[in-house]
């Protein structure tokens, strides 16, 4: 099975060990790109920080030297990544940013200081406003952008079985892109969020994760 990746790099790359690994034959096509951008990385008053992506990690250990502060991510890679980057506290949802809110409003008190939210420009969900309704302040940083491709990969010129989306961003953008062949591929997605703006076209299959983990999503593919 040909399966193109369409997650940025250098995630992307890592997804292919683990596709290679499963016996697939993996294709990169990445229609993404991690743009850092400026932002404030001063979180003196914060009790803890939190992370819903690997980049949002990446960007902020470049730019400050801080790992006191406890972690709280959205799943197990962003976690790991946290560690490896230096954060002995941190701490995975393991789901969703719903997942997320739950785990942050078990371990963390509103009147013990702001929560800062390090991430992308673009974000799924309502993190934030699930936080202030139970009473707490947020503040969002923004450390990246993931800029849209406005050509499609040369990759997707080749022939293919299966398109992998990690991202609802990435989605789109294959979708404005034309999605050319789709009818003949099988578009895996790791939620429901991410799957919502292919069904736009018609496609052989799409395949959502039962959980928003990349486990679970090359599983899925896979089995089916």
């Amino acid at each position: 099975m040909r399966v193109a990746i369409t997650r940025a790099l250098p995630e992307a790359t890592r997804t292919a060990e683990r596709l290679r690994a499963l016996g697939a034959e993996p294709v990169l096509a990445p229609l993404l790109t991690i743009a850092p951008c400026a932002f404030d990385a001063n979180v003196e008053g914060a009790q803890a920080l939190i992370f819903t992506s690997t980049n949002g990690v990446r960007t902020f250990a470049a730019v400050s030297p801080l790992r006191s502060l406890p972690v709280f991510a959205v799943g197990d890679a962003t976690a790991a990544a946290a560690r490896e980057a230096g954060f002995a506290d941190a701490r995975s949802a393991d789901g969703n940013v719903s997942d997320l809110a739950v785990l942050i409003k078990r371990a963390c008190d509103p009147i013990k200081g702001k929560l800062i939210h390090i991430g992308g420009a673009h974000l799924a969900g309502d993190l934030a406003g699930e936080l202030v309704a139970s009473g707490y302040a947020v503040e969002r940083r923004i450390a990246y952008e993931a800029v849209a491709a406005s050509a499609l990969p040369a990759a997707f010129a080749a022939a293919l079985d299966a398109v992998l989306f990690h991202s609802a961003r990435a989605a789109e953008t294959f979708v404005a892109l034309g999605a050319p062949g789709a009818a003949e591929l099988v578009a895996a997605c790791i939620s429901e969020a991410a799957a919502d703006p292919l069904r736009k076209t018609a496609w052989k299959r799409i395949i959502v994760a039962p959980a928003p983990r990349e486990d679970a999503l090359l599983s899925a593919l896979l089995q089916n």
